[in-house]
């Protein structure tokens, strides 16, 4: 049996659950998320709680008891208090800039880059060198953030790119002195 899978969810105040078959639909104070799950789980919702349970006793069912209580609890959340990731830029003349709600990226290159903005997500530049992407959705939170942090990953020798708040870089040693 799923550890995790086993846990209830439970939905705080002002978020409403409607639960169609294999499709969940959360709604809350920061906007609505709808997903449709395997039909090797079964989701219910008894009083301020969602429970996931299995349909069978396979090894696949497990996992996905585990997965589904996991990405229900990410919904509630999300509508509820919403995600952010913090973005730090490291580099001589690296900066980030908030045009409208794209973002304008200087790395070092010959030409400003400039990312596009995906619906459900926002970004806040405090300075230039931290950004903040906010949403509701932790998946897509997580994509964007990758996506930009790949822009220009950070360096292994002088440490220098786009990285997580918090993120440790691998440091190497240049060229061995004689």
């Amino acid at each position: 049996m799923s550890r995790i899978g086993k846990k209830p969810v439970t939905v705080p105040a002002g978020v409403t659950v409607t639960i169609d078959g294999a499709t969940v639909t959360v709604k809350g104070s920061k906007g609505e998320l709808t997903r449709t799950f395997s039909d090797l789980v079964t989701v219910e919702q008894k009083g301020e709680e969602i429970l996931v349970t299995r349909n069978d006793e396979t090894k696949q069912s497990n996992a996905q008891q585990g997965l589904v209580r996991t990405l229900v609890q990410n919904m509630v959340t999300g509508v509820s208090d919403g995600f952010e990731k913090k973005l730090e830029l490291a580099g001589v003349g690296y900066r980030a800039v908030l045009k409208g709600k794209d973002l304008d990226l200087s790395l070092g290159y010959s030409h400003p880059v400039i990312y596009t903005c995906p619906e459900g997500i926002s970004f806040e530049v405090p300075d230039n060198t931290h950004i903040t992407v906010k949403g509701i959705s932790k998946e897509q939170v997580g994509q964007v953030a990758a996506e930009v942090r790949a822009k220009r990953p950070p360096e292994p020798y002088k440490g220098k790119g786009i990285h997580y708040a918090g993120e440790h870089i691998r440091r190497k040693l240049g060229k061995a002195a004689k």
